[in-house]
């Protein structure tokens, strides 16, 4: 291992504990005195594991003051309860994970990760197998609320297949965006990252916001404050998916609800569309005309994939409906189960967390007959002018 552990925790019995879980060996602190003094000579190679005891806004504290003082340092956060707004904090801290305190498991992947991570954010992307470019696949709906982020990170996760692809999960959804918590990651770097590089993105600026999550699954996240939203431009948008392009097999564009300039950008250089609706009368609405928007603005129907989600619910809304009002036969149904917000919550994919249950299935199936299955198609023409 390049780095050491070193856990702190008020309680020292249980900061050893961490210890012992971790399979580490390293520094255990309960004064946070004596950890900023120790954090002051620390190496960037260096991880610290910051224990359940220590109040929450006691750990952003360290945390943020950790990244001041040696910015290298990967902050592990372990908790006796996960919450979104913790993780929302979290991410805010820069902390590279918030980990259940009953999941040992996790912790010693997690810190064997940390401690043994690449040099930096300048190292190059894995070597291509072939000239072939990526397809690039977008999943929308005009309306909140339908699954679009848990089918984006579910797709991308079932195309990665455990590493034997690469595939790139891109949030969209610049103001709101969810992915890095349906993920549960943690990024020094997010797409706002890109602005100043402009039209000078390259592989090498692409590896350096990357986020990996898993074997063959990396991420480029939306920005932490929802205001850095409109230096983004819809051209560097397009540019970005170009060469992402060239370094993935896959890449997977998670939206925001509404036709945006950024949107647009991503469905002109999209080989395939993904809409996903739910078994509602609001529902069904917005996607009719959503679907006649899309027509309208030029772009091809075969190109356009619909997804069913809730596909079970018994709601007087049969599947021939959807079907009727979409103008487009069912490509995919996803089935309910209250199995999927748990494993958001976790910010583990479904997919891989239980790659039998009905919804990961059903995401597979989907994955198989309409993205991996499909031969390659000619490339998609620009819609428009970018400004």
């Amino acid at each position: 291992m390049r780095g050491t552990a070193v856990f702190f925790d008020p309680h020292p019995p249980v900061g050893a504990a961490l210890a012992v879980d971790s399979g580490s060996v390293g520094p255990v602190f309960s004064e946070v005195v004596d950890l900023r003094d120790h954090v002051e000579v620390m190496s960037d190679d260096d991880t610290l594991v910051l224990g359940p005891d220590l109040a929450d806004d006691e750990a952003f504290e360290v945390a943020h003051f950790t990244r001041a003082h040696r910015p290298g340092v990967e902050v592990i956060l372990v908790r006796h309860e996960i919450t979104t707004p913790l993780l929302q904090e979290a991410l805010r801290a820069r902390m590279s994970a918030v980990i259940d305190h009953r999941d040992s498991l996790q912790l010693r992947t997690e810190l064997r990760r940390s401690l043994n991570r690449s040099p930096g954010p300048d190292q190059p992307l894995p070597e291509k197998a072939g000239t072939r470019r990526g397809r690039v696949l977008t999943v929308f709906a005009a309306k909140g609320g339908s699954g679009k982020t848990v089918l984006a990170v579910n797709l991308a996760a079932t195309l990665a297949d455990r590493g034997h692809r690469r595939v790139c999960v891109v949030d969209l959804d610049l103001a709101f965006g969810d992915v890095a918590i349906a993920m549960q990651l943690f990024p020094a770097h997010t797409i706002a990252d890109a602005v100043p590089l402009g039209g000078d993105i390259d592989s090498s600026a692409v590896a350096a916001i990357l986020t990996q999550h898993s074997a063959g699954l990396s991420a480029i996240v939306a920005p932490t404050e929802p205001g850095t939203a409109e230096s983004i431009s819809p051209k560097l948008i397009a540019h970005l998916l170009d060469v992402l392009r060239d370094e993935f097999d896959y890449v997977v564009v998670d939206t925001p609800p509404a036709f945006d300039d950024q949107v647009l950008a991503a469905l002109d250089v999209s080989d395939l569309i993904t809409l996903i609706v739910t078994p509602d009368v609001p529902a069904l609405k917005t996607l009719k005309i959503t679907v006649e928007t899309l027509i309208e603005l030029g772009y091809p129907r075969d190109r356009l994939r619909l997804v069913l989600n809730r596909s079970d619910s018994r709601v007087g809304i049969s599947h021939a409906e959807v079907e009727k009002t979409a103008v487009m036969p069912l490509a995919g149904q996803i089935p309910s189960s209250r199995d999927v917000p748990a494993s958001v919550n976790r910010g583990v994919p479904i997919v891989q967390d239980d790659p039998r249950h009905p919804v990961s299935q059903a995401i597979a199936q989907f994955a198989q007959d309409e993205v991996i299955g499909v031969g390659a198609q000619r490339r998609p023409r620009r819609r428009r002018f970018l400004r």
